[in-house]
């Protein structure tokens, strides 16, 4: 008997990085796919070449560094699967994905409660002007922190708005609500039972905006959201409130953001995510006294890489295998497939993406 031969799942390696082999660089990836595919680098820094390389892979993986496009997309003679080792999906063109019949899968679960910390983080770090208090002493103005704290209401009993209630948002409740905070929440995919149901309450985006004193974002980027904080949303804010994003930068038109904080339309922001990364060193955000700035970090700690890694290797396994993923970012695509279906269909959200 012929042995059948094992998947390729491609991924994409720069022509001037380091060949660190296969079984050394890929080892989290392969403890899923060893027994089904192998994994083979695609040297390629365009993405002509990467569309040239990956034609005839029948997955390809990525989490950063080239996005996986249209054209790459086109080229693709027998993918099924693409996997993304993160929970943003803009690393790949999911419509031409779609069109193309191909699954797209992510990893919403994994360095959740992670993100939910580095929220929390940037909104104590924000309301008790951490970065603001630690000039100060360095600066020998001891004496100065103290009266500027004082102008400052106490965190307990101010209201925490939450743009998206996916699973970074409800983790991020269960923080606050021990704080004191009162909890708003707007989200046009989840039900307001559900929101209701996790202790917040379910309002408009403008409510969202006039009411919050801490507004905080956990959307995926999209179309609906691509600049959603705009000129006109900013400007229907508190002037006492503050703006957190660690979901994407492109959700917040950043010109209108540096407008707004230097006019008082706001009061501050706390920002792990910018709409150029790494910003400008001369970006008005990095030394604005009001302004907490961390380097796309909300997801990091020493468990996130490779188990990240271990469950989009698990996602591309299972569509090898002929099955649904658990995360399908682009759910039509299942039905018109020959894959297995053998679970329902999560009704608690709408678009993973």
């Amino acid at each position: 008997m012929t042995k059948k031969a094992k998947k390729q799942v491609g991924v994409r390696l720069p022509k001037q990085a380091q060949d660190g082999g296969v079984p050394q660089e890929w080892s989290f990836e392969l403890e899923v796919l060893a027994p089904i595919a192998g994994i083979v680098e695609i040297r390629a820094d365009t993405p002509a070449e990467f569309a040239e390389g990956a034609q005839d892979m029948d997955a390809l993986m990525t989490t950063w560094g080239m996005r996986i496009d249209r054209q790459v997309i086109d080229a693709l003679r027998q993918c099924v699967v693409i996997g993304l080792g993160s929970v943003g999906v803009d690393m790949v063109d999911v419509d031409a994905a779609t069109a193309a019949g191909i699954v797209v899968t992510n990893v919403p679960d994994v360095f959740t409660e992670e993100v939910a910390d580095h929220t929390m983080m940037l909104l104590l770090a924000a309301a008790r002007m951490t970065p603001a208090m630690t000039r100060v002493v360095a600066q020998g103005k001891w004496h100065e922190g103290r009266p500027a704290l004082s102008r400052r209401p106490r965190l307990f009993g101010q209201t925490l708005g939450l743009y998206g209630f996916g699973n970074v948002a409800r983790c991020t409740a269960r923080r606050a609500k021990p704080f004191g905070l009162h909890l708003l929440a707007y989200d046009p995919y989840v039900s307001e039972l559900e929101i209701t149901g996790a202790g917040a309450e379910p309002v408009s985006f403008g409510e969202l905006l006039q009411r919050s004193d801490f507004l905080s974002i956990h959307a995926p980027h999209n179309n609906e959201t691509e600049r959603a904080f705009d000129a006109a949303a900013l400007a229907r804010m508190k002037p006492t409130a503050i703006l957190i994003n660690t979901a994407r930068g492109a959700l917040v038109d950043e010109r209108a953001l540096i407008d707004a904080l230097e006019a008082g339309a706001i009061a501050g922001a706390a920002l792990d995510v910018l709409e150029q990364e790494p910003p400008r060193r001369d970006n008005p955000l990095l030394d604005m006294e009001n302004v907490v700035v961390t380097p796309h970090v909300a997801s990091a700690t020493t468990r996130m890489r490779p188990e990240s890694r271990r469950r989009a290797a698990r996602e591309v396994a299972m569509v090898l295998q002929g099955r649904w993923p658990m995360s399908c970012v682009n759910p039509t695509v299942l039905p018109r497939g020959t894959l297995e279906r053998w679970q329902p269909y999560p009704m608690n959200r709408g678009p993973n993406r």
